[in-house]
């Protein structure tokens, strides 16, 4: 197919799209599991039902008229591109960003590359020894951003079509609290919407990923925990008191020098992590939590959040 017109179909940038099929070449996609198995899948990947559902209402059937030509090769393409970097621990983009409002086959299309994805990664897991029970809490965070996603109204999905990318290709495992990145290195802690950052359960999370690693990828050395997130900026001690979870997760780390070029913005990211919105102005955003109440006094204030970097020895 000419790409141009595979991109103006697609109403994205051809660059994208020829990005897509340089990285994939002819390498080979994966099949989708049969459609019959989908539902008991998206269950045990923690998808909610109304997202269930318009999975299923939008399923690539051969004779689907949702899937047009281009719909199907990107498809098939973004699954290709994924999979030629199987234990790949760098974010990567699967494909361009779709105007997710033409339906279900546009709006999920990255969703049915990652349920093709499950067996090739549960393939990895299983060459490396890694238990069912932490490759299912793992895969399932699919179903917890696609509900952070419609509580955000579609404003969180691009950026989580390439986090999830991690976990298709053995990068990110869930261990307690936590989620741990493989990388060079250094383990990178991700911290998921679910409950509490007790030190106690982040402790127990580290611990297990001491054992975790070298068990499981004997032949990678890791000297030391590492993070990037706007949880780590200094300023937040400004406003939380010292005995937060926050704070003392912070504590445990030594920060590198504030680089304003590294990193996202952290306004959006502390306004997506802590409000689960980018549009709401701050006069109506809620103010329930102390962190809440930080984010939008510090933002009226005329301040911005950084993103911090900072690592800790094993």
């Amino acid at each position: 197919m000419d790409l141009d017109d595979i991109a103006a179909r697609l109403g994205v940038p051809v660059e994208e799209v020829d990005r897509v099929h340089r990285l994939a070449g002819d390498g080979p996609s994966a099949p989708l599991p049969a459609k019959a198995d989908a539902p008991a899948l998206l269950d045990r990947l923690a998808v909610p039902p109304d997202d269930a559902a318009e999975i299923m209402a939008g399923w690539p059937d051969p004779d689907s008229p949702l899937w047009t030509p281009e719909l199907r090769w990107l498809l098939d393409r973004s699954i290709a591109v994924v999979r030629a970097d199987l234990a790949g621990y760098d974010w990567l983009s699967p494909g361009p960003e779709l105007p997710r409002d033409r339906g279900p086959a546009w709006r999920h299309l990255y969703v049915y590359a990652y349920l093709a994805l499950v067996d090739v990664v549960r393939g990895y897991h299983s060459d490396h020894g890694v238990p069912d029970a932490v490759t299912w809490v793992t895969l399932a965070d699919l179903g917890r951003n696609l509900a952070i996603d419609r509580r955000m109204r579609g404003e969180g999905w691009p950026i989580m079509q390439s986090w999830l990318t991690l976990h298709s290709r053995g990068s990110v495992y869930e261990l307690g609290r936590l989620q741990h990145q493989r990388g060079d290195g250094a383990i990178g802690l991700h911290v998921p919407d679910s409950g509490p950052l007790t030190p106690e359960a982040v402790e127990a999370s580290l611990d297990e990923a001491r054992a975790f690693f070298p068990r499981h990828f004997p032949d990678e050395r890791y000297t030391a925990f590492s993070c990037a997130s706007w949880l780590l900026d200094p300023q937040l001690r400004e406003y939380l008191p010292e005995d937060s979870n926050i704070v003392r997760f912070q504590r445990r780390f030594e920060l590198e020098p504030y680089d304003e070029s590294a990193g996202p913005d952290a306004d959006i990211e502390v306004l997506r992590f802590g409000f689960r919105t980018l549009t709401t102005p701050l006069d109506e955003l809620p103010r329930r939590t102390a962190l809440q109440r930080a984010i939008v006094d510090h933002l009226r204030a005329g301040g911005h959040w950084h993103w911090r970097h900072g690592r800790f020895p094993i």
